[in-house]
């Protein structure tokens, strides 16, 4: 590899193990010219991720800069664990090439997510981090909201199907309202409920960074969304609001049509496979005669019928704009 003037390696889907990983490693050590490597499926836990972790330090001892050319490390569903994540978070520290680290469905659990947090602090470069399907609680996830009071690296945030609940969520708003880099947060399936959605909501308020809310999946009522359409009449960066699979019934979707009446910037809103009648289909569909901004609505999947559909039709008759999703 040393030699090669390839950018990308693609070995996603094998059984590499450990002793591959230990392998690359090694030729990464010279390599200058690979920007993306993706490892996803590959059965390698701890051993495999020290020695790419340590071929991506710079030895001091011996003046030798080993890899500076790696911008994207893809390890998704492999078995690195807390002891992996800490290895590579140890290298974050002094590597600053990396902008992409996928590690989804890792068995990362807290305490390899608080050595991320803290690697977040020192690093300086733009990175999307991908944590998704592991084990990370409200302890891991309050580590990386500190991280993000200080931190102006990490754009994106995905941390789906975790143990996230709404103390987690709460320190995750809290710092939203000071954070400027992070433009997507994914908080999927997810426990943040009600309580963690509002707290979500209020940071909203004074965020202008976050274009990207996905908060599907997690049993989220009413009174979380109406906490959602208030921020969303004074929100102007918010791009996507996700919303799926939760238990949002008509008096939510009333308050969101309402905040669609003022705002200016949602351009996709997904409410599939929710508990919204006919009444709160028709309020969205009056709040989308004057609105001209969103371009999806998601509706799959709900209790809608009879007067609900009908003022859904006649609205693509006046509406050309926007994508009205019924069925999936």
């Amino acid at each position: 590899m040393a030699n090669s003037n390839f950018a990308f390696l693609d070995l996603r889907g094998n059984y590499i193990e450990d002793n591959g990983a230990q392998a690359l490693s090694t030729a990464l050590k010279t390599n200058s010219s690979l920007i993306s490597l993706d490892l996803y499926y590959n059965w390698i836990e701890y051993n495999g991720a020290q020695a790419l972790a340590d071929a991506l330090k710079t030895n001091s001892t011996q003046a030798l800069k080993v890899n500076s050319s790696l911008t994207t490390l893809e390890l998704g569903n492999n078995s690195i664990g807390n002891n992996g994540t800490q290895a590579l978070a140890e290298t974050l520290q002094t590597y600053r090439t990396l902008t992409t680290l996928k590690l989804e469905n890792n068995s990362i659990r807290d305490l390899g997510t608080q050595a991320l947090a803290e690697a977040l602090k020192s690093d300086s470069s733009q990175i999307i981090l991908e944590l998704g399907n592991n084990s990370i609680g409200d302890n891991g996830t309050q580590a990386l909201a500190e991280a993000l009071k200080t931190s102006k690296s990490l754009t994106t945030l995905n941390l789906d199907i975790n143990l996230i609940r709404d103390i987690g969520s709460q320190a995750l708003a809290e710092a939203l309202k000071t954070n400027s880099s992070l433009t997507t947060l994914v908080l999927g399936n997810n426990s943040i409920g009600d309580n963690g959605t509002q707290a979500l909501a209020e940071a909203l308020k004074t965020n202008s960074s976050l274009t990207t809310l996905k908060i599907w999946a997690n049993s989220i009522e009413d009174n979380g969304t109406l906490a959602l359409a208030q921020a969303l009449k004074t929100n102007k960066s918010l791009i996507t609001l996700s919303l799926d699979s939760n238990s949002i019934g008509s008096n939510g979707a009333q308050a969101l049509a309402e905040a669609l009446k003022t705002n200016s910037s949602l351009t996709t809103l997904e409410l599939g496979d929710n508990s919204i009648e006919s009444y709160g289909a028709q309020a969205l569909a009056e709040a989308l005669k004057t609105n001209t901004t969103l371009t999806t609505l998601e509706l799959q999947n709900n209790w809608i019928e009879g007067n609900g559909v009908q003022a859904l039709n006649e609205l693509s008759k006046i509406n050309r704009t926007c994508k009205i999703i019924m069925q999936v």
